[in-house]
C-alpha cells in the first residue's frame, strides 16, 4: 500500500489520507465511547458512587446509558479494525486527550457535596408553611430528616416538636463566628447541580470537625416570639452528639 500511495496522483493521495484519517478518528471516538460507557457502568451498576451526583432513582437510566455507550463504542472500534486500510498507520496521539475527563471520574471521583457547598449555596430554602404535621409517635427518641424537622418547626397548626426528643443525622458546618455550628444535609431534586443546604443550629455541644458526619440527639428550641415570618434557621438543644458513618444516600 505504501508503493501505491507513493505512485498515486495528488487526488488519489488526498483520498487515501482522508480515508486513513476517518478510520483512525472512528477508532479513537469508539474507544472514548467505550471507556465512558464502562465508567458510567462502574459507578452505577457495580457501586453506589453515582449517589454522589444524582438521586438513587436515576440508577436504571445511568445503567442503560452506560450500556448503550459501551456497546456503541465497541461496535465502532470493531468496525474501524475491520475496515482499517493500513494496520501500520497511527493516528495522532493527542486525540486520546479526549479521554482525560473520563479517567478523572475514575481516578479523582469527587465526593458528595459538603461544607464548602453549603457555605456557597444559593441561600436558605424557600419557606413553605404546611397545614400541620401529625403528632410524633413512637419511642422516646424520634429520628427525623432535617427537612421534616424544619417543616415541623414552621408548621401553621403549631409545632409538633415541642417537648419531644429527636435524632438528626448530617455533617458539621462551623458558623462564621467560629463558635457555633450547624448540622447540615444537602437536598437535591435530581442532581448535585441543584443542591440546597438544609441547616439546623446546634446548641449546647462543641462543634465536631468540619464535614464530619454526626447524629445529634436533642430537643427543638421554640421560637421566642412565635413562628417567624422570614426564614430563620431552627435550633436544636443537643443532649448527645455521636460520630456516624456517612449514609449510603448522602442527600435528602
Amino acid at each position: 500500500m505504501a508503493f501505491r500511495a507513493a505512485h498515486a496522483g495528488p487526488r488519489h493521495r488526498g483520498q487515501l489520507r482522508r480515508r486513513l484519517g476517518t478510520t483512525v478518528s472512528r477508532q479513537t471516538q469508539g474507544a472514548v465511547l467505550l471507556i465512558l460507557g464502562a465508567t458510567v457502568l462502574s459507578i452505577s451498576a457495580f457501586s453506589t458512587t453515582y449517589v454522589n451526583y444524582v438521586k438513587p432513582g436515576f440508577r436504571p437510566l445511568l445503567v442503560g446509558a452506560g450500556a448503550v455507550l459501551a456497546v456503541l463504542g465497541l461496535l465502532s472500534v470493531v468496525a474501524g479494525l475491520v475496515d482499517r486500510p493500513g494496520a501500520h498507520q497511527r493516528g495522532p496521539r493527542v486525540a486520546w486527550l479526549l479521554a482525560v475527563p473520563v479517567f478523572a471520574i475514575v481516578l479523582i471521583a469527587p465526593p458528595a457535596l459538603g461544607a464548602f457547598a453549603a457555605r456557597h449555596g444559593d441561600g436558605p430554602p424557600a419557606l413553605v408553611r404546611t397545614g400541620g404535621y401529625s403528632a410524633l409517635t413512637g419511642g422516646e427518641v424520634m429520628e427525623l430528616t432535617l427537612g421534616e424537622f424544619i417543616g415541623r418547626a414552621y408548621a401553621r397548626s403549631g409545632p409538633s416538636l415541642a417537648g419531644r426528643k429527636v435524632r438528626l443525622i448530617g455533617f458539621a458546618v462551623p458558623a462564621e463566628d467560629g463558635k457555633s455550628w450547624y448540622l447540615t444535609r444537602m437536598r437535591i431534586r435530581c442532581c448535585a447541580a441543584d443542591a440546597l443546604a438544609l441547616e439546623v443550629a446546634v446548641q449546647g455541644a462543641a462543634a465536631p470537625a468540619e464535614d464530619s458526619w454526626v447524629a445529634v440527639t436533642g430537643t427543638w428550641v421554640p421560637w421566642r416570639d412565635g413562628v417567624p415570618d422570614e426564614y430563620v434557621v431552627p435550633a436544636l438543644a443537643a443532649t448527645a452528639v455521636t460520630a456516624v458513618e456517612r449514609p449510603a444516600e448522602p442527600y435528602e
